[in-house]
């Protein structure tokens, strides 16, 4: 994937907080929700977990998600939801671009 995926006016966003080395992310936040336009490496397993509400879309690349026990792989265009309390994990072996809507303004909080 090139370097410069994302257009200059997304990256001049804050950038998110990322717990996980080699993802990235952009972040939008309004009051009652956030968006993080991702850039994820081929980072392996992201461990289960839970939050509140996500939808995502597959820019570029693909990932692996497992959803309160089922796993289905996404490539480029495709979309998932995951409702609330839902246990879920990804696993990405390929460089990945994704744009996750969360309906937790703070889900993520810029970098300081």
């Amino acid at each position: 994937m090139p370097d410069g995926f994302y257009p200059p006016e997304i990256c001049a966003l804050p950038e998110a907080d990322i717990p996980f080395a080699g993802v990235r992310g952009w972040l939008l936040q309004g009051e009652t929700g956030s968006v993080v336009f991702f850039d994820l490496a081929a980072i392996g397993r992201v461990p289960p977990h839970a939050h509140g509400a996500q939808w995502g879309c597959v820019l570029e690349g693909e990932m692996e998600l497992t959803i309160g026990g089922e796993t289905r792989t996404y490539r480029r265009g495709d979309s998932y939801y995951i409702p609330a309390g839902t246990v879920h994990s990804a696993t990405f072996r390929t460089r990945t671009f994704v744009i996750d809507f969360f309906a937790e303004r703070d889900r993520y909080r810029p970098k300081r």
